[in-house]
This record gives structure tokens, sequence and C-alpha cells, in this order.
């Protein structure tokens, strides 16, 4: 009989023996209740892995189940392919799309598949318009059904590796073009799917052991598609129900109709625009199109400043969502509209840090709107509104209070008052102000660029990759520091801004088509410096894969007025 080989497991912090070429799932079977959990997946290594991980050797090993973020990332895979597979069998006439995620879910469409032809043509960058077809409710209500019929079976998901070329002649087979016409423009020899039954698929990560672990779901029409629902984050024996987000699906539907015009709705669209040297007209008209929305924008506050309202903007986002560069190039487009803005910071009225509120750990939450003070801010704002001067606070963040120096300001005729702040659309922040006299904007990086029909690229994995080039070129914080943090960071974004970004007057999509290509040169070496026994390894190492996806995109042809400079440096813009 071969030796038992020692495994670390974290779950019960002690060592355990395993058979040579035992999977995880037989492991976790063998533990049993003691486990403590019932696992969809595993960090082996600070890799995550799928069940199906065979162990030859010594390994470090962490299995997870639903209520962390990597177990919830495989679910929603999971039940993506399911989806997939019930409309391959109910629709084959038609093709799934997974676009992104809104609303408490995922937004998706059903469109005609495209003939032999059409496709090729496609996949050589000749997109053209895209007939989705309108929402059948009785289908959805099908495909729902078909989806917990697939459950009940507890059909294993297959992982297979195979050559790259002959997963990408399965994929053509199959009627999944963007995938084939994707991994023709990477360079990879060995190419890992699932199967699923017959039903062959490609995710961005793990899946489930079996269909048996995905119980909880639910598909509800939605625009002229359907979301797909996962478990609540909350309550995770429920669906999650939606919420309205009609101003944020709007700011998505405007980029992906640009998207389409450009031909670049893809990774493989754009890897191929690289490969053809078309890089720089589309930089071009990306930035045009910032450019426009933001005059847009002006020319909407310009309207309401005739009418006597709108003395105050305030701007609000997530981290990296650019908002500092969006505030710079809004006040140009303002003063084409013969308005001068003048900018204050909201940093200057937080309390004294002995006030300052406590997080869940003790620690000071400078995130909290409790943190500022509120009628203080209130009193100066109805001030300048009346055209009084005010004497603007300073906080000292070295000496944690605010100090007393000059700083005068009044807000003249044709003026306006531009504040940055997460809070900025949060209705306690400015209670003490008529509603009409303030336009607010959300600013947020909404990726509408897709790896491929069934994979999506995360509007947070955007913003970190921005944070993480940031923070080491600007703050001296290293990569693994960056990712560490996160969790806090979109904790706190959960709390005080994504609830409230239905208030924005104007939502301004910070997102460049061309972007990730562009950081994959800053952020690739960075990532890959992140040591393998540290615990932000697994997210270093998923953005690493990710980013192998991209063909470099020079920075060079990057404008110096672009939003991107704020993160990269060489901005015209001083910060």
């Amino acid at each position: 009989m071969s030796r038992e080989i020692q495994i670390y497991c974290k779950n019960l912090g002690r060592y355990i023996d395993v058979p040579p070429g035992a999977t995880l799932m037989e492991t976790a079977a063998a533990l049993g209740s003691e486990l403590g959990i019932d696992p969809i997946c595993a960090i082996v290594n600070n890799k995550t892995e799928d069940l199906s991980y065979t162990v030859y050797g010594p390994k470090q090993v962490e299995f997870l189940d639903y209520t962390v973020k990597q177990g919830r990332d495989v679910y929603v895979r999971s039940l993506c392919m399911m989806v997939y597979k019930a409309v391959r069998e109910l629709a084959p006439g038609m093709a799934l799309r997974i676009e992104h995620s809104v609303s408490r879910g995922w937004y998706c469409t059903l469109r005609p598949r495209r003939a032999a032809a059409d496709a090729v043509g496609a996949s050589s960058g000749d997109t053209g318009a895209e007939e989705v077809c309108g929402p059948d409710p009785g289908l959805i209500r099908d495909i729902r059904v078909r989806v917990k019929e697939i459950a009940a079976r507890r059909i294993p998901f297959e992982r297979k590796e195979r050559l790259t070329a002959d997963v990408t002649a399965l994929f053509r087979e199959q009627g999944l073009d963007d995938k084939a016409a994707l991994l023709e423009t990477v360079d990879h020899i060995y190419t890992t799917y699932y199967l699923l039954d017959d039903t062959a698929d490609s995710y961005y990560g793990p899946l489930a052991p079996d269909t048996g672990h995905i119980r909880v779901f639910d598909l509800r029409t939605y625009k002229q598609g359907f979301l797909l629902l996962g478990p609540d984050t909350v309550d995770p024996a429920v669906p999650a129900t939606p919420v309205r987000q009609s101003k944020m699906f709007d700011a998505f539907l405007d980029i992906e109709r640009f998207n389409r015009v450009v031909g670049v709705s893809c990774v493989a669209e754009l890897n191929r625009a690289v490969e053809a040297g078309r890089t720089s007209p589309l930089i071009n008209v990306a930035e045009a199109m910032h450019d426009k929305i933001l005059g847009r924008i002006s020319d909407e506050i310009a309207r309401r400043r005739r009418e006597g309202c709108a003395g105050i903007i305030m701007m609000a986002g997530p981290s990296s969502s650019g908002k500092t560069t969006t505030g710079k190039r809004l006040s140009i487009q303002l003063m084409t509209n013969l308005i001068k803005p003048k900018m204050i910071s909201l940093d200057d009225y937080f309390v004294d840090r002995v006030r300052t509120p406590l997080d869940e750990n003790g620690e000071y939450d400078y995130e909290s709107l409790y943190a500022l003070d509120l009628d203080l801010f209130n009193s100066d704002l109805r001030r300048l509104l009346r055209g009084e001067e005010i004497n603007l606070p300073t906080y000292s963040f070295e000496l944690g209070v605010r100090i007393l120096k000059p700083r005068p300001l009044r807000l003249d005729r044709n003026d306006v008052l531009v504040i940055e702040g997460i809070h900025g659309l949060n209705p306690e922040l400015t209670a003490g102000i008529s509603p009409d006299d303030i336009f607010k904007v959300y600013v947020s990086a909404l990726t509408t660029l897709n790896i491929d029909d069934h994979n999506w690229i995360s509007t947070t994995d955007n913003r970190l990759l921005r944070r993480i080039v940031r923070d080491h070129k600007y703050r001296h914080t290293s990569p693994a520091e960056t990712i560490r943090r996160w969790p806090s960071v979109r904790r706190g974004e959960e709390k005080w801004i994504f609830s409230f970004q239905e208030n924005a007057d104007a939502t301004f999509n910070s997102s460049l088509i061309f972007e990730i290509g562009v950081m994959k040169a800053y952020a690739e070496p960075l990532l890959r410096n992140v040591s393998h026994s540290d615990s932000a390894y697994v997210v270093a190492h998923r953005l690493v894969r990710f980013l192998e996806y991209f063909r470099t995109v020079p920075a060079d042809q990057i404008p110096s007025t672009s939003l991107l400079r704020e993160f990269l440096g060489g901005s015209s813009f001083h910060y």
C-alpha cells in the first residue's frame, strides 16, 4: 500500500493523512462533519482550485463554501454553465450572452445564433449590430425549470485539459465562436475547459464538483433579457432580491452600444485591434466619448443654473473610479458653459480624531458619514448659497484635529461649488440643503468589455487593478497590502456608496474599453512579485491569469488628459 501524504488543513488547524492521488472531494468526504462545511472549492497553497484537484504531495489546504468570496464566485460560474446548458437544450437556435452585474444579479440576453459565415466575419472584427431578442417569459420559465432539473441530477462538472487547437475546434463546433476567437489570440499550448454531460464551456476560474451544489437561484425577465440571481448574501437559503438600478443599467447600455459601433465588445476583438495596430484610433474615439458625456452633464448643470438651481455639484463613487480626474475634466466643460467651478474636499470637514466613530475592529472609521462634521458642513453650504463668505476648515491628518488658518471662500454669480467624496449621494450629508440646489454625479468604472459571451469582466477587478498600480506609484504601498485592504474598502463601499447610486442626477462611466490592455504592462510585474506564501497571492495569482488574456496596449498612446493618467502617471492635471 502506498504511504499516505500529510496535508495541512487550515479548517481544522492540523495535519491530516490522505492517500496519494486522492481528490479534494474525497478528502472532504472522509473528514465528514468534522469539516463543518459543505465545501464547493478549496485554496491549495494560496491558489483557488476545484475539488477534483488531486493531491500527490504535501499541501496547505483550506476548504471553502459559499459564505466566502471565492466560494460565491465558483457558485455563480457553475450556475452560468447550467443556464447555458439549459438554453442549448431548450433554444438551440439562440446564443446566451451574460453581459454584466446589475441589480444584485447578472444581466443576460438571448440572440439568434450567427451562421457559420457570419461567425467568421465577426471573429475578424466585423461585428455589426447584434439583434437581441426580447424576453419570452415562457422560455425564461422553462429555462428556470430545466436548471432545477439539472441541479437535481447532480451532474459532475468534469474538468478537462487539451491542446488549445483542439479546444478551439470544439468550441467552433458547438457555436462558441467568441471563445474560439479568444483562444486564437492567446499563447496557450493547453487550455482548460469543463464538460457538463455533452456541453462544453470554459470559465475564468474553477467550478463546483457537481450541479447538486447549485440549489438556490432565480431567473427573472428584465429589460430586453433576464436577470440571473444567485443566493442572497445575507440569507443564502433564498435567491437575491433585485434592486432598482435603472440609471446604472442605462450607463452600461450606452457604452455597450459604443462598443458595437467601434467593433470591440470582447477581449478577442480588442486583441485583434492590437495585432492590427488599430489601438490609436480606438483610444482617440473612447477618450472623445468621455468628453462628450461630460459635456452633456455640463450642459444639464448649466440649464439648471439658468433656473436658479444646482449651485452645488456633489461627486461620489467607489475607490479608484476616477472621481478626481472626472471632477477636473467636468470643470473644464463647465467653464465652456461660462460657469466657474470652485472645488473643496469633504476631508476638511472631518471631526477631531477623538470624536471619530470606530468600526467593528475598534479602529477609526474615516469612511463613516459620521466622521464628518455635518452641522458645520451644512451651515457653510447654506451661507455660500446665500452669497456669504466662509472660512474653509482645514483638517490635519498628522495631528488628528481641525486647525485654523485663513481659507476664505465665496460663490459669485457664475460660480458653482464642486465637492468630491464617497458620501456625495447620501441625502443625510446635505440634509439642511434644498435638493434643487444640488446636482449629484455618480462616477464608477462600469466595465462593458467581456472576456467572452459567458465570462464578464468584474468592475471590482478593474478598479482593484487601477488601485494596485496607483498605490504602488504614488503611495509606496505594495500590491499585497493593497489586496489585503481591499475587502475592507469593499465593505465601506457597500455600506456608504452603492445603496445611494440611484440618487444621482447623472452617471459617468469612467471605464475605457482599452484600459486593461494598458494596465497589464504596469500591474502584471507587480502582481508577479507577490510572495507565494502571502495570503494576497490568492488574488494576485487570479489577476495574473486574467491579464494573460489581454494583448498589451502601448501606454504612450494614452493622452495626458486621460482619466487613466490618474493611475499611471504622466497627467497634465495636478493632483
